[in-house]
């Protein structure tokens, strides 16, 4: 089985995830080594099974909701049942893009590992974070994930959703760690292989547009009203234009190639998916080459 890079999504977040396929071929000097696929948690009927039902996160309960922008995380786990537990995935989040060749990270020698990802210890308080938002997988190392079955059993309060994502449960030894550069969040810099636009606040796409997310804060979100506060306000710019100039470059080629139609990106911007003066900044916005170029160049 081909290699495949999966970018996991829902359709808050589908323009990202397009502009990231986009990238990974176009950043790949092997563009035909591997495939590429979006999964959606649109695509996967059992999770409407438990909308409104309480599930267990950081020690705590909370409502599960299909809308909610993250909602797409479980899918991240999805990958070696994709691939009937063969052959190698990487899998992304939709907010993030190919900089550099991620076919080097396909065939990279994992040492025997089933995982490898970045490691992030004491994010969120958790001395044992691990980044599951890019990760490289073993597909046959990997035979006891089966999302259903997890997912299942966080409504059951037998796991938690907090040691899922972090992949708290899975043996360390069979994981190995990816250096920052495969999963760079908000730094773009001329050794960036993947950029992660992790910081919902502002991402790029987003600008101006209503937060429609819930900050959950580790160790405290138990205490409050559904977890987590429901924040207010609008997002920001991102600190950085050359990521935001970035993803609009990738996007203006999405819709010069037809990966992207300039009606479905109306559409997404009435939905509030994506900022409201989208079209006006993919025309001022230079090529991918271009921005890329100036990261060097300013490096």
């Amino acid at each position: 089985m081909k290699n495949t890079v999966f970018i996991h999504t829902n359709a808050k977040q589908m323009v990202g995830a397009i502009a990231s396929a986009h990238s990974l071929k176009r950043n790949s000097r092997n563009p035909d080594a591997f495939d590429v696929r979006i999964t959606s948690r649109e695509d996967f009927p059992f999770f409407n099974d438990f909308e409104g039902r309480k599930f267990l996160r950081a020690g705590g309960w909370r409502t599960w909701k299909n809308d909610d922008l993250q909602s797409f995380t479980p899918v991240r786990f999805m990958p070696p049942e994709l691939m009937e537990y063969q052959g190698r995935a990487v899998v992304v989040d939709p907010d993030v893009f190919a900089v550099g060749d991620v076919n080097e990270l396909l065939t990279r020698d994992m040492g025997g590992k089933a995982i490898m990802a970045k490691a992030r210890k004491g994010h969120n308080g958790r001395d044992d974070y691990i980044a599951s938002s890019v990760m490289l997988l073993d597909c046959a190392k990997l035979k006891h994930w089966n999302v259903r079955k997890q997912f299942e059993d966080m409504f059951a309060g037998k796991l938690d959703y907090e040691d899922w994502i972090i992949l708290a449960n899975e043996p360390r030894e069979n994981i190995g760690f990816l250096e920052s550069e495969w999963n760079d969040f908000d730094r773009l810099t001329p050794q960036t292989k993947l950029i992660h636009n992790t910081k919902r606040r502002t991402q790029p796409w987003k600008t101006g547009l209503p937060i429609d997310f819930t900050n959950r804060i580790p160790l405290v979100s138990r205490f409050l009203p559904e977890n987590g506060i429901r924040l207010w306000g609008k997002y920001k710019p991102h600190p950085d234009p050359r990521q935001e100039a970035f993803f609009f470059a990738l996007v203006k080629e999405c819709l010069a190639n037809g990966m992207l139609t300039e009606e479905q990106l109306r559409k997404e911007m009435a939905e509030n998916h994506v900022r409201h003066d989208a079209l006006e900044v993919i025309a001022r916005v230079g090529s991918v080459d271009e921005v890329l170029g100036g990261v060097k160049k300013a490096a």
